[in-house]
């Protein structure tokens, strides 16, 4: 598997990334609001400091989830 750090990865494979991560429940993330019904808010608004590599694709996902846990 190659790596997903933002050291080794250009804007597009970040999106590219992000988007077939978030296929992985069996649809496309567009006009899907199911983060932001978890109170996560937009997909785009989520991983967008990932693309622009301004933060960890794990670090997201951690922010993301404690978010879910304590409300």
């Amino acid at each position: 598997m190659r790596s997903i750090l933002i050291k080794d990865t250009t804007r597009e494979e970040r999106i590219r990334i992000v988007n077939q991560g978030l296929a992985a429940c069996g649809t496309e993330c567009e006009g899907c609001n199911g983060c932001d019904n978890l109170g996560g808010g937009s997909v785009e608004r989520i991983y967008e400091p990932y693309i622009e590599g301004l933060k960890e694709l794990k670090d997201i996902n951690m922010e993301y989830d404690r978010s879910i846990v304590h409300g």
